[in-house]
């Protein structure tokens, strides 16, 4: 049996397909967590980056701005390594749950997710941004006109309007996202990344030569890179689509 053989050999075995896709499900879970709490977040910065000019409310719009600007401009590694060492972990997430092996790999977990909720929330911030700025001016005036007060206007009228407007570039940044969730494999062992390189190691064990050899790491991470590929590029697919209805929609109604 050549090293070749051994290598495609070694991926049959149920047990680390079976480690294998324990973390695409992380990998997604964290990714969905990520983005569900960066809209949340990124939506009350976009709001005050752009609406917080009069009053008091100035001060919480300096305060998102210098949000977004420090997130959006450094690395998301250098957040992940910051709040690896000084973000406090609730209780809750101080024991072993998940699945996992440890209490330890529960708290690097919280922490390296809460790293990738902080740089994510600043980029969807600009999106959703983005959006605000696409809704025509006369969107208020006509909701005032209606008798609608300024949060009545923002939620029935301005918000719906502005995410249908960024909605493939959300979709975007849901790729991105999963891709930069990767990053996790530094600190911590539970991601699709961080399992492949863990299984690097350990090759010998599967592959049965008791050996790692060159072959298995075009393997493991060739399968690895499959399966983000496949992943993203459903979403790309879905993002395309939706575009075209997007020009569609905006042509009939020009």
């Amino acid at each position: 049996m050549t090293e070749l053989q051994a290598s495609f050999q070694m991926i049959s075995t149920p047990a680390l397909m079976q480690y294998l896709l324990r973390g695409v499900v992380f990998t997604l879970m964290i990714s969905l967590v990520a983005v569900v709490l960066g809209i949340l977040l990124g939506s009350v910065l976009a709001l005050l980056r752009n609406y917080g000019t009069h009053g008091k409310a100035r001060i919480f719009r300096r305060i998102a701005i210098i949000y977004i600007e420090v997130f959006r401009n450094t690395p998301l590694l250098l957040w992940i390594f910051i709040c690896l060492v000084f973000c406090p972990v609730p209780k809750m997430f101080s024991r072993k749950m998940f699945g996992l092996a440890s209490a330890a790999d529960v708290k690097l977990l919280f922490k390296a997710a809460v790293a990738l909720v902080l740089f994510t929330s600043s980029v969807i911030a600009e999106i959703i941004r983005g959006g605000l700025n696409s809704v025509a001016e006369g969107q208020f005036e006509a909701g005032h006109a209606q008798g609608f007060n300024t949060v009545q206007i923002m939620w029935y009228i301005v918000l719906p309007q502005a995410f249908r407007n960024v909605i493939p570039t959300l979709l975007s940044q849901v790729i991105t996202t999963i891709k930069d969730s990767s990053y996790l494999a530094n600190v911590a062992a539970i991601e699709l990344m961080a399992r492949t390189k863990q299984l690097m190691s350990t090759a010998y064990r599967y592959n049965g030569l008791g050996t790692v050899n060159v072959s298995d790491v075009f393997v493991l991470f060739g399968l690895a890179a499959l399966i983000y590929f496949v992943i993203n590029f459903s979403l790309s697919c879905i993002v395309r689509r939706i575009q075209k209805k997007t020009r569609k929609t905006v042509k009939a109604a020009a």
